[in-house]
């Protein structure tokens, strides 16, 4: 399993810093959280790790790999999804479209291969089916497979955010604010499922959540973020009981 670490990332636009010589380890197996108030630059970190942004100055590693200028497809390729704050979905697609659409890149065979179709084309797309119709199961979208992702609830949207990101196989998953906007159910259903890949698939989960019940409940480590600057770290009861963190973002109770 591998381990990313984040060693003194930076990242300036013009003259504001976004992060400042931000350290992080992200241990595999592991449920790792990243918190703070708004404008504490924890998308702007997802950012950096997922390629959409690069570092003005520091590295980022996963395993024996640098990740500081990879492109965000070079760093799917490596085993790391990401599911987005904002949907990132075809809203005039299906479910069952949207997820098969997000394994292009196991499309591995030539035009010929696709003009025959028979043979290793029609092989490899039975395969990635199957791999999708597994997500749709554990995701629980089976009612909602053949519906147009337009008309779904907010709620489901986000479920399937985060299915499209499963699709990718990943190793690592990047989540940001999974449950934002959801009910008290739809937010135990998010839960369940993080809980479920990390016990049963083995995936490490980085998790940016603004809900500190959630976080406090499953998170086995939290990185506290404060102006770009990280101002604590450690297990759930060491962070809440932190006065830095008390001081810029719990607040006394």
């Amino acid at each position: 399993m591998t381990q990313l670490i984040v060693s003194e990332v930076t990242l300036t636009f013009g003259g504001l810093n976004a992060l400042t010589g931000v350290n992080l380890t992200i241990e595999p197996g592991l449920i790792t959280s990243i918190i703070g108030p708004n404008g504490a630059g924890k998308t702007s970190m997802l950012n950096c790790v997922s390629g959409f942004y690069h570092p003005t100055t520091g590295e980022i590693r996963y395993g024996q790999r640098n990740l500081t200028y990879a492109s965000p497809h070079q760093i799917s390729t490596m085993g790391i999804a990401r599911a987005f704050q904002n949907l990132e979905l075809f809203r005039g697609l299906s479910v069952l479209d949207n997820l098969l659409l997000a394994r292009h890149q196991n499309l591995k065979y030539t035009i010929l291969h696709a003009i025959v179709y028979f043979g290793k084309a029609s092989r490899i797309e039975a395969e990635n089916r199957a791999y999708v119709e597994k997500i749709i199961d554990f995701m629980e979208l089976e009612p909602y497979r053949k519906k147009m992702v337009g008309n779904l609830s907010y709620g489901v949207q986000k479920r399937v955010e985060v299915a499209r990101a499963l699709t990718l196989e990943p190793k690592l998953l990047l989540l940001d604010e999974p449950m934002a906007g959801m009910n008290i159910e739809e937010k135990e259903d998010i839960v369940r499922f993080i809980l479920d890949l990390k016990k049963e698939w083995g995936i490490t989960v980085v998790l940016v959540e603004h809900d500190l019940g959630v976080v406090m409940d499953i998170s086995d480590q939290i990185y506290v973020l404060d102006f770009g600057v990280v101002i604590g770290s450690g297990t759930p009861h060491e962070v809440a009981s932190n006065p830095k963190v008390i001081d810029a973002y719990i607040g006394e109770e």
